[in-house]
């Protein structure tokens, strides 16, 4: 049995009688089927979940059905399981936070009677965050996105509509998009998109499905919504209510979209925001640009490990994990978050974020006094939240107290730095947090809090108002201690009347049951029993004692209780008092907030540039249309922080007209993708303005990184591992500009050797002459070195911009051992490694023979000095030869065949159509290989 079963020990037992189950299961009969909710039902002291969901449940988090039990006898049984509150709490958590396939929902009730009180989703789960964050900081911002797409001749234009409920932030975008919807996807990573609402009939019309493809790429749950929900016919007068300022600028920016707002107005019935008046005129409404921040795909974060994944062995493994040495409690990591996802393209505000991160590096005292003071910084993003959703208790008011009489000495700390960034310092932050703490603001709540908490009994756990700050509570908390002391001088006179010693023999309880009453033990009870029978009430006898009363303390005691309750429900209501009150505050705790998550973050970034063994540099940024990328003893940050590695750093030289487009070449597991990835990840780290793992660093901006690194089989939707290489590749294809990055590894290895190699090569051509962005392609293609070789050719086409890189090795010639240098040199590899790496892995001696053998009759160089003894009688490779002009003419026209491919509506047409017009495609281009015997190649090799 499975230890997580076990760890359960007990599961909660149900325990129904006949009736409430026949009443139970007539009303589980009436819930409308859902396959992706999972439906819990609160018991009070445990849960319970029925039919296919119990058995999920059993399946999923107890791993195995011995939990389920059957509710009902015959064939009306039902499957069920108990859930105890800890398993509760760790099935919310997985369905909200992790899983993007599930929702939820908790009822409340009893027998035929019961009734839905909470439902979350992926990307709404507002009213499950008491559960979800008691216990754990909240690290990301979930957004929900509504999508009206509209297609035509021209494309796909997708009106875009989001929602961050956490931030309180409406969206609103209109763009046209190309058939694999990159624009779409790019927007749905910038902004950490969780759940995507479409209506109802996109998904029955075959042309969705790339739409769909890209929405799960993302790793987004789809929800289906009618039609009728995506309509802006009141979508203005909506917003007007929710957001704050003019409702004439919200007409303006409304009315300049056709689509987006029909996507909008979707969200806010989603959401139900209208429902809540909490959300009046808390919300801002913008217009979102996708030119505002580099463009990133799910295949380029995946490719670079921005994100933590379940997979990682530490939390180095991921760029968000290395980075974040965030203080605050979760600001700073949501904001890192956002910041990893939304590099900038802005010179100006890439160098402003380094600035700030260079004045923490070169000021150690600065950064660690800021660090401990931001240590002690509760989230006030949250706390702010729960204040203006009516969900604050004085605990939150206490904790946003508490953080703010920090703003002080954040403040004194950063008027003690006189280096060359003061001035940026005092700007951006100095002057902000003086804005806010003044006395209208910050200070002013302070005086509130101290005035109206009692702020000594933090110390018992106690969160109460002060009886001093209102004179009916006052006079409350006197009578009350006035009546206290009267009881106490009453046990003092029982005491003397007993003859018992106070405390020690007769003791003064206070209980539910009877309220005040004095108690003494068995034992004792014999010696005064006459005068308990004459002057006292015996109420009670049992193992730990007799309890007793009289007519004094029964009228002290209830009118204590009177009181007592007067005063909690005083209490209660000034609680609710000074917490509406302190929502008030609310524009100011959300400036402070974006201050200290945005100074958290950059002193995140000093401190990882500053205690790494070998210490970051700053990047020189320079625009996109000017500079080069050159990265001078160049590292990856992630694989560098991992305890067994000794990293060799390289550089890296992109440079415009010469080696803009690289070939690395070189054998598996000699350093390639690592080396190419690593160029990738420092470009992002610069334009999120931190410091970088190089020596030295010029980094021309790039508008998007496109990475194509590997690709795992995706049977479950119809892939092959070679169709979603040529997916990801089109991606590029369409979306990459002369300034974006691009980082190919191992392309065209899914299918045969000539027909990889000819869609490599006029890859290459196409990125190098037509999209002429900076692209790091390593390869085992050796054949693909030849692209370098035609720079300057006299006579022939001239490639300009590519060069050959390759990591190198070395072989003992004695021992014939393998050892990988991880040092990227120019120039092409002089023979290939995977024999060699066959025997290290201890292939039999024949099989490595034969590879060997065969090799040498296909390769275009000899392989004898690597050969083993008895192999040295190989058969004389055969070459292959070719004008290189044939090859230019041949390679041209095969690009042009695979640009025609890349233009085939294949979501429009159905697989005998596409095999028909492929065919025909094939037939013309075998006529125009007449005369070119490289291209005639491909062709011969396939019959």
């Amino acid at each position: 049995m499975d230890e997580n079963f076990e760890e359960q020990g007990k599961l909660p037992e149900l325990k129904l009688d006949a009736r409430q189950a026949q009443g139970f299961l007539s009303f589980f009969k009436t819930l409308p089927k859902d396959v992706r909710a999972v439906r819990l039902f609160d018991r009070r002291d445990y849960y319970t979940a029925h039919g296919d969901d119990a058995t999920f449940i059993a399946k999923t988090y107890y791993h195995t059905t011995t939990a389920l039990r059957q509710l009902g006898n015959g064939v009306g049984a039902l499957s069920s399981v108990s859930v105890s509150r800890n398993m509760f709490e760790t099935i919310t958590r997985d369905i909200l936070l992790e899983r993007m396939d599930r929702t939820l929902e908790l009822y409340e009730g009893s027998g035929s009677n019961w009734k839905l009180v909470k439902s979350g989703t992926p990307g709404n789960f507002g009213s499950f965050e008491d559960i979800l964050f008691a216990n754990n900081e909240m690290q990301d911002s979930p957004a929900i996105v509504a999508l009206a797409p509209k297609f035509d001749q021209n494309g796909c234009t997708v009106g875009f509509g989001y929602i961050d409920i956490t931030k309180r932030v409406l969206g609103l975008a209109e763009f046209l998009d190309d058939s694999h919807f990159t624009n779409l996807e790019s927007a749905l990573v910038a902004l950490g998109c969780r759940e995507c609402l479409v209506p109802t009939e996109t998904g029955k019309s075959s042309e969705n499905r790339p739409l769909y493809d890209a929405i799960s790429r993302c790793g987004v749950m789809v929800t289906e919504r009618k039609k009728t929900e995506f309509k802006g016919r009141d979508l203005v007068q909506d917003l007007g209510r929710l957001v704050k300022g003019s409702v004439e600028s919200v007409r303006d920016l409304v009315s300049s979209f056709e689509c987006a707002a029909g996507a909008l107005g979707c969200i806010l019935s989603y959401a139900e925001l209208l429902a809540d008046e909490s959300n009046y005129g808390n919300y801002t409404v913008k217009q979102y640009n996708l030119n505002s921040y580099m463009r990133l795909d799910s295949a380029a974060m995946r490719a670079l490990n921005v994100m933590e994944s379940k997979s990682d062995a530490n939390k180095n493994f991921s760029l968000f994990g290395l980075m974040n040495r965030t203080c605050t409690a979760g600001m700073g990591k949501r904001l890192l978050h956002m910041w990893l996802k939304q590099p900038l393209l802005d010179v100006d505000e890439i160098n402003c974020r380094l600035d700030l991160v260079q004045a923490f590096v070169e000021d150690a005292a600065l950064r660690q006094d800021l660090r401990q003071h931001l240590k002690r910084i509760s989230d006030i993003e949250r706390l702010t939240h729960n204040l203006e959703r009516k969900r604050a208790s004085l605990l939150h008011v206490v904790k946003l107290y508490q953080s703010g009489i920090r703003i002080p000495y954040i403040k004194s700390v950063l008027e003690r730095y006189d280096g060359q960034f003061a001035p940026l310092i005092r700007e951006r932050y100095i002057d902000s947090l003086e804005k806010w703490s003044d006395d209208n603001h910050l200070n002013k709540f302070i005086a509130l809090v101290e005035t109206a908490v009692d702020l000594d009994q933090l110390e018992n756990g106690e969160y109460m108002i002060s009886s001093a700050y209102d004179s009916n509570l006052s006079s409350l908390k006197d009578e009350q201690e006035t009546l206290e002391q009267q009881i106490h001088n009453l046990h003092k006179q029982t005491a003397n009347d007993l003859d018992l010693p106070i405390d020690k023999s007769l003791k003064l309880d206070k209980g539910t049951q009877f309220g005040h009453v004095f108690r003494i033990t068995k034992k004792e009870e014999p010696k005064v029993r006459r005068q308990l029978n004459s002057h006292y009430i015996v109420l009670e006898t049992r193992k730990d004692g007799v309890k007793f009363t009289n007519t004094k303390l029964k009228k002290l005691g209830d009118r204590y209780q009177k009181i007592l309750d007067e005063y909690k429900s005083c209490q209660k209501e000034l609680v609710a008092r000074v917490v509406q009150t302190v929502a008030s505050f609310s524009e100011v705790f959300e400036g402070l907030a974006g201050s200290l998550s945005e100074l958290d973050v950059l002193l995140s970034f000093a401190d990882l540039a500053s205690s790494c063994p070998t210490a970051y540099s700053r990047p020189n940024i320079s625009p996109p249309d000017t500079g080069d990328i050159i990265l001078e003893g160049c590292r990856h940050p992630c694989v560098e922080a991992q305890d067994w590695v000794n990293f060799i750093p390289n550089d890296c030289r992109l440079v415009r007209g010469e080696s803009w487009f690289q070939i690395i070449t070189g054998p598996n597991m000699g350093g390639k993708s690592t080396y190419i990835r690593q160029v990738g990840v420092n470009v992002l780290m610069a334009q999120v303005g931190s410091f970088v793992p190089c020596d030295n660093a010029t980094i021309s901006i790039r508008d998007c990184i496109f990475a194509r690194v590997g690709a795992g089989d995706c049977q479950l939707k119809g892939v092959s591992t070679f169709m979603q290489e040529m997916l990801e590749t089109a991606s590029i294809l369409k979306g990459a500009t002369n300034r974006s990055l691009i980082i190919i590894d191992e392309l065209g290895r899914g299918t045969s050797t000539y027909d990889g190699f000819g869609l490599a090569w006029a890859i290459c051509e196409h990125i190098v002459e037509e999209i002429k962005a900076p692209t790091l392609f390593a390869t085992h293609f050796h054949e693909l070195t030849a692209l370098a070789n035609e720079n300057g050719n006299n006579g022939h086409k001239q490639i300009a911009g590519v060069a050959n890189f390759h990591v190198s090795a070395h072989i003992d010639s004695s021992s014939r051992k393998l050892t990988m240098l991880y040092k990227v040199q120019p120039g092409a590899c002089d023979q290939s490694f995977g024999i060699l790496v066959a025997e290290f892995a201890n292939f039999p001696q024949s099989v490595v023979a034969l590879a060997t053998e065969k090799a040498s009759e296909l390769e275009d160089f000899s392989p004898n000095a690597m050969m083993p003894t008895d192999c040295k009688e190989a058969v004389s490779k055969r070459k292959r030869e070719f004008d290189p002009h044939d090859v230019s003419r041949g390679t041209a026209r095969a690009r042009q065949f695979l640009q025609d491919f890349t233009q085939m509506p294949l979501d429009k047409m159905d697989l005998k159509q596409a095999l028909q017009q492929l065919s025909q495609m094939k037939t013309d281009l075998e006529k125009n290989a007449v005369d070119s015997r490289w291209l005639q190649q491909f062709f011969s090799s396939s019959d």
